[in-house]
């Protein structure tokens, strides 16, 4: 099994990018999946997450700054949780090593304004493989309300539809202190957070593009 990666990027702070790599990392390693997280970030929030992961929950490997010369070795998945304000020749080399993007994106005015020119840069080194290598995923967000037309409104403008919605509930911080993902959790406490999660895994694992909207 080759190594397949997955870069989670937004320039904007507060946007939910360790929320969803480090859910991202536990819904692949309860899957069986072998999965390395790799924090490109100076704060190291995601490697913070795994030193507190109990020893008995599916196993996350870790990759420190530094570790490029590591980056295309082994097999399984590699998950790179990025900084805020990543561009340039560091936006470049990062989406080297990523096999696909994950953008998450808060529907307000603020959030998409900032994510309006990383989005356009993304469909621009990649426009015949957009759509089926770079995701969005709104965050914190009922795919019922108005808030959510407006950012898929947005979105279709790029041609990126939006892989799911993840709704704003405190049980990712709770679970985030204990170093569990939402998929650690007993499912009673976390199915409705298990089912939109789900096209986000199908997009990842399956052979081709099938943006689904969740609706509750």
């Amino acid at each position: 099994m080759k190594l397949k990666s997955v870069l989670v990027a937004n320039p904007k702070g507060g946007s939910g990018k360790t929320t969803l790599a480090t859910n991202l990392a536990g819904g692949l390693a309860n899957l069986g999946e072998p999965v390395t997280l790799w924090d490109l970030d100076r704060q190291k929030s995601s490697l913070a997450w795994l030193d507190v992961r109990p020893p008995e929950l599916p196993p996350i490997a870790r990759l420190d700054g530094g570790g490029t010369a590591n980056a295309g070795k082994g097999k399984g998945w590699l998950v790179l949780d990025s900084p805020a304000g990543l561009h340039g020749k560091n936006l470049q080399h990062a989406l080297k090593l990523a096999d696909r993007v994950l953008v998450p994106v808060q529907p307000s005015l603020f959030d998409m304004a900032a994510a309006n020119d990383f989005l356009l840069g993304l469909v621009a080194e990649r426009p015949k493989a957009s759509r089926r290598t770079i995701g969005v995923v709104g965050m914190r967000v009922d795919a019922r309300t108005k808030a959510a037309a407006t950012l898929e409104a947005f979105l279709s403008q790029m041609g990126l539809p939006v892989l799911t919605y993840l709704r704003d509930a405190q049980l990712y911080a709770n679970a985030a202190f204990g170093g569990k993902s939402v998929f650690d959790l007993p499912e009673y406490m976390a199915s409705r957070e298990l089912v939109q999660w789900q096209p986000v895994l199908d997009w990842l694992l399956g052979d081709g593009w099938s943006p689904t909207r969740v609706v509750y």
